[in-house]
């Protein structure tokens, strides 16, 4: 990419420490993103029951949320490499509200659609700018950055079916409305970040300009073709595996365990809470020991705990979810930064189409995986899918070296 186009990140004069209000304002901003789009999932059995939904019905409502994201996210992001939108982030927040309100009263099933498309756009301009923030004002520790931000959505990804389970659940649909007010707050917050960002992008621009070039990638093109091909497989591991739990693992625990939907939620909860919490692990891990390292463990040692998990008791399921979530957590800081490293000065393009790559596969993967409850049943699709970590083995084919920076 030319000098001219190319937004600075890491190769930018960045400030000797991270700048930590900046970092915290984005962590809680995608905490309260995600939290608003946790309960969409949340909700399927409300919506499941209330409007006569198949599980293929279920799934397209995944696919059009998760595929408007996925869609959407490489463009902005190569949009904003050439022509950052500090506000953008603010705008992305109040597409999502405008989806929630629609989401709350709708009555029909393309209704449902078309506000989950909305919540998904609103997703699909947050991701990649917020991603290409935090590595601003990260002061060069790329993967603590990514992951205390990642940690953020995370949480908020676990505290949304928590609330659906407590709100919406028992008093239906239309309080969905009470998350509108998360999102007001994020506009806040990410209005705050604009400026922060605006006053910043003429001193990034002019250290930029005192450099020649944006540092070379470390490795030859093949190379980075292979290695970016290789960590995709590695996400479509980990993302369909991770949406067989976020669409249906509350299908799973009434179907198999008759639990009460209200207790499903909560054990959804359990289990993306864990996943939040094994999040902030991999960014840290990744700039002191090397990226590859966790990769591997994060993806390939979930296997064991997923093929015992369809075979067990409750008690054991729980147990064996928060394992799951914990070690599956901190795959995607570690893939998003190792990428970012591989095509420097490119960060909105990589983050958006990492980003938008997990959107996708997720959603495509749970509309397939709804097909597949309707015909062989929930519990088969559990059995089926505990087989993916062990796409892990394909982080063998990874450049070695801590980084690839550094390999």
């Amino acid at each position: 990419m030319s000098q001219r186009t190319a937004l600075p990140e890491a190769e930018s004069p960045a400030p000797e420490r991270a700048v930590f209000n900046v970092l915290l304002a984005l962590s809680v901003s995608h905490l309260l993103n995600d939290t608003i789009q946790g309960v969409l999932p949340a909700i399927y059995p409300l919506l499941k029951s209330s409007l006569t939904l198949s599980f293929t019905q279920i799934g397209l409502i995944t696919l059009v949320f998760q595929g408007t994201a996925s869609l959407l996210q490489p463009l902005v992001g190569t949009y904003t490499d050439r022509r950052p939108l500090p506000y953008s982030l603010g705008t992305g927040m109040a597409i999502t509200l405008g989806g929630l309100v629609l989401l709350a009263q709708a009555r029909h099933f393309h209704a449902v659609l078309f506000s989950s498309a909305l919540i998904g756009m609103g997703s699909a301009i947050f991701h990649p700018e917020a991603s290409r923030l935090a590595r601003v004002a990260s002061g060069g520790r790329h993967g603590f950055a990514q992951s205390f931000f990642q940690v953020g959505g995370n949480l908020g990804s676990s505290l949304g079916p928590l609330l659906a389970a407590l709100i919406v659940m028992p008093h239906g649909q239309s309080h969905v409305l009470w998350f509108t007010l998360l999102a007001l707050v994020a506009i806040i917050i990410l209005l705050s970040v604009g400026r922060w960002y605006g006053r910043h992008l003429s001193e990034l621009r002019s250290g930029a300009a005192r450099r020649p070039t944006t540092a070379p990638s470390p490795l030859n093109r093949p190379m980075v073709i292979r290695t970016l091909l290789v960590l995709m497989v590695l996400i479509f591991s980990k993302y369909i595996y991770l949406t067989c739990f976020t669409s249906y693992y509350t299908f799973f625990l009434i179907d198999r365990f008759q639990v009460e939907p209200q207790t499903a939620q909560l054990l959804l909860f359990v289990f993306l809470f864990a996943v939040a919490a094994g999040t902030i692990v991999g960014g840290p891990v990744g700039d002191r020991f090397g990226r590859k390292g966790v990769i591997w463990i994060s993806i390939l040692g979930v296997a064991p705990f997923a093929l015992l998990l369809p075979r067990v008791g409750l008690g054991a399921t729980i147990g064996l979810t928060v394992i799951i979530g914990l070690v599956l957590a901190s795959a995607f800081s570690a893939i998003l930064v190792y990428a970012q490293e591989l095509v420097p000065g490119r960060v909105g393009l990589i983050s958006g189409l990492f980003f938008g790559l997990a959107f996708g596969i997720a959603g495509v993967g749970s509309a397939i995986l709804g097909i597949l409850a309707d015909r062989i049943g929930i519990q088969a699709v559990f059995a089926a899918c505990a087989y993916l970590p062990l796409l892990g083995l394909f982080a063998a084919f990874l450049p070695s070296g801590r980084t690839p920076s550094r390999s």
